[in-house]
């Protein structure tokens, strides 16, 4: 009896450690990591103030953060609010995602300065890995911009919550999409969201964007880029035989979009959301950044996105517009056969990644034992091992390339 009451009070003591307000300094955050141990990622700690437990999208809660390596912390504690982040990932998954914002610009693991991060949970995705090489790929078939990101052990209020993916949110920044924080200059997300409180544009014809940037739009920026969208709109409705798309759109951009989508299976994009677009004044319609692939690469418990045949971008929305016009389809076509030898690259970058986070993955799979589960509605198939997720993977891709290249080529 006497022993219990001994360890109450030394709980009780630790943990009346925990920072109560703004003034507080403590000289390290507390970590026990005996039951998740060093597994080669760096270990991100956070603790809200008193604890506080995150339930929502919306309140940002003050918070504290800390990185440890090894055996000891590798930086100062640093000042930040976090919230819930996502859609359905957010409400609908076990693991969720966070928006962090820092008090000042942070720069994290050599990526450029900021105040806005994401904390991706990925817990759709059982390889861990989709967003993270998506986003690679983008860079590697030369997009100005796709986030950048790093894994981490996330550690939140003294618990362990598994691998994350530490990430570059969506934003207008000189080291983001770097594009004029000016008049008649937009960030556009498809839309809309289930956030509910954003601007909206709607065209011409019913289609509907939230404006990112401006933050702030006025009548006149919302007028500008209504005009903009549904000139293109109308372009591809057949309203403008004068034109043609290069007058309107980016095509190198948007084929580099279009193909990351269908190559993926993305179910988002099937221009639905999570689909971004820039406009700049006397400047073309740019599609990207590239976002959200968690539920990509067939990774569905059933019907069509499951299987690695059959064209599923290529009719949808603006999409079937555009390739309505041979000459269009001609243009991807042939972006498809001057990539095709670096996609057939594809799975081994996959392989390398996977190999770099594996010894994480046993933390992430004891914290989060879903490795032979198929009842959550993301969960397509039950393996025996993370390697088998991501042959698993690695197999899916390679099947869609094959099917994707004997179908351009007219092979049945």
């Amino acid at each position: 009896m006497f022993i219990r009451l001994v360890a109450t009070f030394i709980a009780l003591l630790i943990c009346s450690c925990v920072w109560t307000n703004s003034d507080d300094s403590p000289d390290y955050l507390t970590i026990d990591d005996s039951e998740y141990p060093y597994a080669n990622l760096p270990r991100m700690v956070i603790e809200t103030e008193d604890f506080a437990q995150i339930r929502d999208r919306k309140t940002e809660l003050p918070a504290k953060m800390q990185i440890y390596g090894e055996k000891s912390p590798e930086s100062e504690i640093l000042d930040l609010t976090i919230r819930g982040r996502g859609n359905s990932s957010f409400t609908g998954m076990p693991k969720p995602s966070y928006s962090i914002e820092f008090q000042k610009k942070q720069e994290m693991f050599g990526m450029p300065k900021d105040k806005n991060w994401a904390l991706i949970a990925n817990s759709a995705d059982k390889t861990l890995l989709k967003n993270f090489i998506t986003y690679k790929l983008a860079r590697w078939l030369g997009a100005k911009y796709s986030p950048r990101g790093t894994f981490v052990e996330l550690y939140l209020n003294r618990q362990y919550q598994g691998v994350y993916l530490l990430t570059e949110t969506i934003k207008v920044g000189y080291h983001r999409v770097n594009i004029p924080k000016t008049e008649g200059s937009f960030l556009l997300e498809r839309g809309p969201t289930e956030y509910g409180d954003e601007h909206f544009v709607i065209t011409e014809k019913g289609t509907t964007f939230c404006i990112v940037s401006p933050k702030e739009p006025n009548y006149n920026d919302i007028t500008q880029i209504k005009n903009v969208l549904s000139d293109f709109e109308n372009f591809l409705n057949g309203e403008a035989p004068d034109k043609t798309i290069h007058d309107y759109l980016d095509l190198e951009s948007y084929l580099r979009f279009y193909w990351i989508q269908e190559l993926s299976k993305n179910m988002d994009g099937a221009f639905k959301r999570s689909i971004y677009l820039t406009w700049q004044q006397d400047s073309l319609i740019q599609f990207g950044p590239i976002w959200d692939f968690d539920v990509a690469y067939g990774n569905w418990q059933e019907g069509s996105l499951t299987q690695p045949n059959n064209w599923y971008i290529r009719g949808s929305g603006w999409n079937g517009l555009i390739f309505k016009n041979e000459a269009h389809w001609q243009e991807a076509k042939n972006y498809w056969y001057k990539h095709y030898d670096f996609l057939t690259t594809f799975p081994d970058s996959i392989t390398k990644y996977a190999k770099e986070i594996s010894p994480a993955t046993k933390n992430e799979f004891k914290r989060w034992p879903v490795l032979q589960n198929t009842e959550n509605w993301t969960y397509k198939e039950a393996y025996n091992s993370y390697d088998e997720a991501i042959d698993s993977l690695n197999s899916w891709i390679n099947q869609r390339i094959e099917w994707i290249d004997k179908s351009l080529k007219g092979i049945k």
